[in-house]
């Protein structure tokens, strides 16, 4: 059984699931942070339907979860996740590629919707939906050995998990056209200039780098982090008017919070802010 569970107490949904996983490992960090690691290192962690349906399960687990507060996605071996099982695809047709990419665009919209920041510590390959998987993540931080790329109209397809609306979103669609149309892949240095990620460490400094960058996110209010996560995902999908708006009504929500108090105190007290997350 390729999993583990450590830290203090968690829910009994995340315990017993930790149990049953065999494609994906977690490990919980200090008791907030989720590290949810893509474990079929012989197949660069291709994105099977198990490994999908896992996927499925941590995410919903650790969107109930209050106790976790962060998720870092990473991968074991050389990929990060190198793509879909196309051994699985090359049989399907209209009806059953529509529903693969429907049941991933799900998947993928949950974690960019989970009201919690994600980082991605992209360790290797994340081709195809690897690649659209990390697009997925709030924050990106990729090892000097990560490659990009989306590689899908080499096989006759396109980018069905996100890949055409998440990647000119985040680069620019003239940019993500020439990597979509070419299928080219993209090493760190290149992706980091482009936009496409955050950071670049060195393979042995990934995840401690991921943890870092995660515990300094984590030292602000939860809501305040959550509703901020809201106001800029859904404002990307109106005219400024009504993302103007939203930012009002979610601003409203957190003046309403505990957490609120709290760290206008502590700035006026000239203390360091205690935060209850709610």
């Amino acid at each position: 059984m390729k999993n583990s569970l450590l830290g203090g107490y968690m829910s009994n949904l995340l315990l017993e699931l930790a149990k049953e996983l065999n494609n994906i490992e977690v490990n919980i960090v200090e008791d907030e942070i989720a590290v949810v690691k893509m474990n079929r290192p012989k197949a660069l962690n291709a994105l099977n339907n198990d490994t999908l349906n896992e996927l499925v399960s941590i995410f919903d687990a650790i969107k109930e979860e209050d106790a976790i507060r962060g998720v870092i996605v990473t991968g074991e071996g050389r990929g990060f996740v190198a793509g879909a099982d196309i051994v699985q695809m090359q049989n399907y047709k209209s009806i059953e590629g529509r529903q693969y990419a429907g049941f991933a665009q799900s998947i993928f919209n949950k974690i960019e919707n989970l009201e919690k920041p994600v980082i991605a510590a992209v360790n290797g390959y994340a081709l195809g939906g690897g690649s659209e998987l990390a697009l997925s993540c709030d924050i990106r931080i990729a090892s000097t050995k990560a490659v990009f790329g989306q590689p899908e109209v080499g096989l006759g397809i396109i980018p069905c998990f996100g890949g055409t609306q998440r990647l000119p979103r985040l680069i620019g669609p003239g940019l993500a056209k020439e990597l979509i149309f070419s299928g080219r892949q993209v090493k760190a240095d290149e992706a980091l200039t482009i936009g496409l990620v955050n950071k670049v460490v060195e393979p042995e400094s990934l995840m401690e780098e991921s943890l870092n960058m995660m515990k300094t996110i984590l030292t602000n209010a939860s809501k305040a982090i959550g509703y901020a996560k809201v106001a800029i995902n859904k404002g990307l999908e109106m005219d400024l008017q009504k993302g103007l708006e939203l930012e009002k009504d979610l601003g409203a929500l957190v003046f309403a919070t505990e957490d609120k108090d709290e760290g206008m105190n502590a700035f006026v007290e000239k203390r360091k802010a205690v935060f209850s997350n709610k």
